[in-house]
């Protein structure tokens, strides 16, 4: 049976991105974004909720997220969910939090320094096009057949 395990989001980051560093020197930048619902009930009445979600990005991602983006500002995540399972100390409760890895992003909003400056891998912005030449460069005379 296959399995999938993807997950696409587009909201703000609720706070600075924090980075810490494990013992073999892979980076993990660690941050939260706000994801916003709006809809019309029945009644017509409009709603709106938020979804907070903890994301946490690996190795260059991390490094990339890390320098260029701060609280409030757009993002574009793509990743997949990962359960955190751990015993508390004090109580000896099973905890468990539901998290987001992401394995490609976007930077998104208005130009400013960050954009452009990669970040995406396969989402980064595409390479300007050149020019389009003089049309006389393109004669009919020209095809070579």
């Amino acid at each position: 049976m296959p399995n999938l395990n993807k997950v696409m989001l587009i909201g703000n980051l609720t706070r600075d991105p924090e980075t810490r560093v494990t013992p073999k020197g892979t980076t993990i930048c660690t941050f939260s974004i706000a994801v916003n619902r709006k809809w019309r009930d029945e009644s017509q009445q409009d709603h709106e909720e938020v979804t907070y979600i903890d994301i946490e990005a690996w190795g260059k991602t991390g490094e990339t997220i890390a320098k260029y983006c701060t609280k409030g500002k757009p993002l574009f995540i793509e990743g997949r969910l990962r359960l955190d399972q751990w015993e508390d100390k004090n109580t000896k409760e099973k905890r468990s939090r539901m998290k987001v890895v992401c394995d490609q992003f976007q930077f998104l909003g208005a130009n400013d320094s960050a954009q452009g400056q990669g970040g995406g891998g396969r989402f980064a912005s595409p390479a300007p096009r050149p020019a389009a030449a003089p049309k006389e460069q393109f004669l009919d005379e020209d095809v070579p057949y």
